[in-house]
C-alpha cells in the first residue's frame, strides 16, 4: 500500500496508515465540537428561567449560535487550502474552547448572547472534517469517506442532547442549585476541545505526502483555480441552497427540539433531551449511507445521478416535516421525526459526495461556501422560531415547503460539466490538497 498517496478503501477498524489515523481524529474531533456547539441547547429550558429569556430573545440565541459560523466557514476553507488543516484546526479549537468554558459567567441576555455568538464559530470545524477528508481519500470512496466522518462527527449533536442533562442532573446532586448546575455543566465541554487541540496537532498530518509545512507546494499554489471560479459556478450555489435546508434543519433541530418537546408536550427537560437525542444519534449511520447510495448512484451516472438522489431525499425531508408538524402525540412525533431525520441527514451526506467534485483545485473554499449554506439556512430558521406570531410547529410546516421547492432546483441543476472525475482513477486526479 502506498501510504503517500489518497486510500482508495476506507476500513473503518484500521489505524495503521496516516489516512486512517487522521480520519478517526478528525470525525471524533468534530463529534466534541457538538458539546460546545450545542451544549448550551438541552438546557435551554433552565437557562431560559434563570436569565428570565422570553421567546423573542431565545430566538435570538438562537441565531447567534449558528450566524457567526457563516463567516468562520469561509474563512475557514481559504486557511484549510493555504495554511492546512491541522493548524487551522488546532487553532479553532484552541480559541473556541475560551468561551464554551466562560458562558457560565453569563448574568443577562446580552452577555449569555455574545457568548452563544462567540461560541457559534466552532461550527466551522464541520470544514475542516469535510476537507481534511477529502484529501485522504480517493475520487471513488471520497463520498462516502465524507459522509462517514461527517455523519459520524454529527452525532455529536444526538449525544450531546442526551448526555448534557444527566452532566446538569449530576451537578446538581453535588449540592448546587440549577442556575449554578448549567454553568458549571459547560466547562466540560471546554476542557475537552483542549484535549483534541493536542490530539490533532500532535497525532494528524495535513496530507497523505505530509503537513504543508515540510512540503513544496510551489506548484500546488500555481495549480490553484481563483475564487471567481467557485462563485460563478451555479452548481456550488445549487449544494449551497441543498445544504441551507438539510444541514441548516439539522442544527436548528439540535438547538430547538428540547424546547418544543417540553413545551408542545409536557415531558421533563430530561426526557426532552433523550428524545432529541434520537435524532442526533441517527448519524452514526444515516448520513454514512447517504454518501455511500450517492457513490454508488455516481459510479453509474456520473455527477447527475448524485444530483438526482440528492433531490429526492430532500423531498421526503420536507414531506416528513410537515407531516412532523401536524402531529399531537408525542408517540407520532418521534415516528415523523425519525421519518424526516433519516432523509435529512442522508441528504447532507449525498450534498457532500458531490461536492470534492465541483472544483478539485479549490476543495476548501467550495466546502466553505457550501458549508456557509447550511449556517445560513439555519440563521433563516431561526427567524421563523423566535416570531411572536408562528408556533414552533408552524415553523416545522413551512420548512418542510421549503424543502420541496430546494429540491426542485437541485433537480433542475445539471451537475455533470466535470463528471469524469467521479471514475478517473486517482494517480489522474490533481491532488486536492492544491
Amino acid at each position: 500500500m502506498n501510504t503517500k498517496r489518497p486510500l482508495e478503501k476506507l476500513d473503518i477498524f484500521s489505524l495503521s496508515t496516516p489516512q486512517m489515523k487522521t480520519f478517526h481524529i478528525t470525525w471524533f474531533t468534530f463529534f466534541m465540537c457538538f458539546f460546545g456547539w450545542f451544549g448550551l441547547a438541552p438546557l435551554m429550558p433552565t437557562i431560559r428561567q434563570d436569565l428570565g429569556l422570553t421567546k423573542e430573545q431565545v430566538g435570538n440565541t438562537l441565531i447567534a449560535a449558528v450566524s457567526a459560523t457563516i463567516f468562520a466557514r469561509l474563512l475557514i476553507g481559504r486557511l484549510c487550502d493555504t495554511w492546512g488543516p491541522r493548524k487551522t484546526y488546532t487553532a479553532l479549537l484552541v480559541f473556541c474552547s475560551i468561551p464554551v468554558m466562560l458562558v457560565g459567567l453569563s448574568k443577562t441576555y446580552e452577555t449569555f448572547l455574545l457568548f452563544r455568538l462567540a461560541i457559534g464559530v466552532i461550527g466551522a470545524s464541520f470544514v475542516i472534517t469535510q476537507y481534511h477528508t477529502s484529501v485522504m481519500f480517493a475520487p471513488a470512496i471520497k463520498g462516502t469517506a465524507n459522509a462517514v466522518a461527517g455523519g459520524w462527527g454529527n452525532l455529536g449533536g444526538g449525544i450531546t442532547n442526551m448526555a448534557m442533562p444527566f452532566i446538569f442532573a449530576g451537578i446538581i446532586g453535588l449540592g448546587y442549585t440549577e442556575g449554578q448546575a448549567w454553568r458549571y455543566a459547560m466547562v466540560i465541554p471546554g476542557v475537552l476541545l483542549l484535549f483534541c487541540a493536542y490530539l490533532y496537532y500532535f497525532h494528524t498530518q495535513d496530507s497523505p505526502e505530509g503537513n504543508y509545512e515540510d512540503m513544496d507546494r510551489t506548484g500546488a499554489a500555481k495549480e490553484k483555480g481563483s475564487n471567481w471560479e467557485v462563485i460563478k459556478d451555479w452548481r456550488v450555489w445549487a449544494l449551497t441552497i441543498a445544504y441551507s435546508i438539510c444541514f441548516g434543519m439539522e442544527i436548528t433541530f439540535d438547538n430547538v427540539a428540547a424546547l418544543h418537546f417540553v413545551d408542545n408536550f409536557g415531558i421533563s427537560q430530561k426526557m426532552a433531551g433523550l428524545i432529541a437525542g434520537i435524532f442526533g444519534f441517527m448519524n452514526i449511520f444515516a448520513r454514512a449511507l447517504g454518501g455511500i447510495l450517492a457513490d454508488k448512484i455516481g459510479r453509474k451516472w456520473g455527477l447527475s445521478g448524485k444530483g438526482w438522489i440528492l433531490g429526492g431525499f430532500i423531498v421526503i425531508e420536507g414531506l416528513g416535516l410537515i407531516f412532523f408538524a401536524s402531529t399531537v402525540s408525542i408517540e407520532m412525533a418521534i415516528v415523523s421525526m425519525a421519518l424526516f431525520a433519516l432523509f435529512l441527514k442522508m441528504a447532507n451526506g449525498a450534498t457532500y459526495s458531490l461536492t470534492p467534485f465541483l472544483n478539485p483545485r479549490n476543495v476548501g473554499f467550495v466546502a466553505g461556501v457550501v458549508g456557509a449554506g447550511g449556517n445560513i439556512g439555519g440563521m433563516m430558521m431561526g427567524f421563523l422560531f423566535k416570531s411572536k406570531d408562528i408556533t414552533y410547529a408552524q415553523a416545522f410546516e413551512y420548512i418542510g415547503y421549503a424543502a420541496i421547492v430546494a429540491a426542485v432546483i437541485i433537480l433542475l441543476t445539471k451537475f455533470d460539466k466535470k463528471e469524469k472525475a467521479v471514475t478517473t482513477p486517482a494517480e489522474e486526479i490533481p491532488e486536492y490538497a492544491a
